[in-house]
């Protein structure tokens, strides 16, 4: 993976997406990034067509037919925010999904939140009601495509305190640019 870096004094911070399969703490974790640093944050959940949500909410998993639209308005928004930067969470599970968006915007980096099963299965039990059941874990896991050393990012553990992994993604992100 290559490097990226956090904002500092002058400079912007470029588009990140905070990835990782269901109940890693995308959402939270992006929006205490964006926070940080600085610039606006976005839930991918959002941008889901009616249709995405039904088939979830069924136990169904999404296909890459299903998640093109998806990910291509996701791409826009990172395109609209390379001036100034943003923050998105989006589960980006395979490399060629993480391809589309970077069409969009070439210098996305990836922050992929890592845990074992145990763990996100633990915090998806804690997430009554989200339209994203457990019972679709297995699936992300088997789909999700790890970081190649060609792609901008870090992967960070989950099984700590969310303060804790911005902390990490600040240090770890400063210290590649050193």
């Amino acid at each position: 993976m290559t490097s990226m870096a956090p904002q500092t004094a002058g400079q912007t911070v470029g588009q990140i997406v905070v990835m990782g399969v269901s109940g890693s703490g995308k959402s939270t974790v992006g929006a205490a990034l964006a926070q940080r640093l600085g610039v606006p944050f976005a839930d991918a959940d959002d941008f889901h067509p009616p249709a995405n949500i039904a088939k979830m909410t069924a136990g169904i998993a999404l296909d890459d037919t299903d998640r093109h639209p998806w990910l291509e308005a996701i791409g826009e928004w990172l395109a609209a925010h390379e001036d100034h930067g943003g923050v998105i969470s989006c589960s980006a599970l395979k490399v060629g999904y993480r391809d589309q968006l970077r069409e969009h915007a070439p210098r996305t980096a990836f922050v992929h939140l890592h845990g074992s099963r145990e763990v996100i299965a633990r915090r998806q039990a804690s997430r009554p009601g989200h339209f994203m059941p457990a019972s679709l874990l297995d699936s992300q896991f088997d789909t999700l495509e790890p970081l190649g050393s060609h792609e901008a990012g870090l992967v960070i553990d989950v099984d700590q305190d969310v303060d804790a992994i911005v902390q990490e993604y600040v240090d770890r992100a400063a210290a590649s640019t050193d």
